[in-house]
Parts: structure tokens; sequence; C-alpha cells
């Protein structure tokens, strides 16, 4: 068993030989978790991963099943709860809470609109998540190796998405939703 304490590590490690599973943590310092899922499904197609967050399921569950997750478990959950999504994700399965499985039926059956940032792309997310943390357009370019245009042209699609035209706006909707830390 591994453990890695930062984005970095989690890939190297990975490079470094065969793994199982991965318990991944979506709140990660320097790149967050779900970047690093993004870069495991684009490597390690085949490696189940276990989210394991204290963020509640409802605001970050869909969003990695669609990156690939194999399940998301609250960090409260109990033991039993671990072990089940563990047996499920090492089965090649996908582990599902009762609670996220009604939120998905509902939303499949059009009962419940999906919250607006569940049509981000994993790009504007980053972006709202930087930004949500008092970034500028120039210190967030260089983060992620792309033009200061091109940030702010992001920053005006997920504006248009969400709803918001400025980034005090942004920064109080990424709160109440809890996308930034």
């Amino acid at each position: 068993m591994e453990e890695a304490s930062t984005s970095a590590e989690v890939l190297d490690l990975l490079t470094r030989g065969p793994c199982d599973l991965m318990l991944l943590d979506v709140n990660l310092p320097g790149r967050s978790g779900l970047e690093v899922l993004e870069d495991v499904r684009r490597g390690w197609p085949h490696l189940p991963v276990l989210v394991v967050s204290a963020y509640p399921e409802e605001e970050f569950a869909i969003r990695c099943f669609r990156l690939g997750a194999a399940g998301y478990v609250a960090k409260d959950a109990a033991v039993d709860e671990l072990v089940s999504a563990t047996r499920r994700a090492l089965a090649g399965g996908k582990y599902v809470t009762a609670a996220l499985a009604e939120q998905l039926a509902a939303a499949l059956g059009g009962e419940v609109p999906g919250a607006p940032h569940e049509a981000l792309s994993p790009r504007e997310m980053q972006v709202l998540r930087l930004v949500a943390r008092g970034r500028s357009a120039r210190e967030i370019a260089a983060e992620i190796h792309v033009s200061e245009r091109t940030i702010q042209t992001y920053r005006a699609r997920i504006g248009e998405k969400l709803g918001v035209s400025t980034n005090v706006e942004l920064t109080r909707y990424a709160l109440r939703y809890k996308l930034s830390d």
C-alpha cells in the first residue's frame, strides 16, 4: 500500500508500478483530485478509482462518475460502506449509494434539473475554482499553461453557463456549491 499527499506524488506513484485500486480525495494540494482523476483515466484507464471526500455526495459524485470514478464515498461514511465500495470497484463495477441512485434516477427522469455548474467542462471547472481562490487571469494562465486570452474566454463561458457576470458573483457561486476550498 502506498500513500501520496499531492497530485504530483499520486501520478509519480502510478508510474513506478501496478496498482489494484486508488482511493482519491477531491481536495489535494496542487491540482485538484478531479484533474488527477482525468489524468489517471488517460494513463491508467483500467485502474478503479474510488473518490473518498469530505464534500457532500450530491455536489461532486456525478462529476466524478462522469470523469470515470468507480465510486464516491463520503469520508464520514461507515467502514462497511467503504468496504462495499472497494469490493464493487475491484470487481469492475460502480459503487453508488442509495441516495445517489435516487438522485440519478430523478435526474434521468427529468424530475430534478442539475446545478448549472454540472454543464461546465473539466477545464472550465478548473478555471472556476482558481478564480474563486482569487487568482487573476494572468496567474491562472501561467498555472495551467494557456494564454491569458484563453482564460478570459473560459471565464466568459463560465459566466454564461452560471448566469454570473463578475468574479465576485462567480466566487459566491463557487462557495455556495462548495466548489472551491
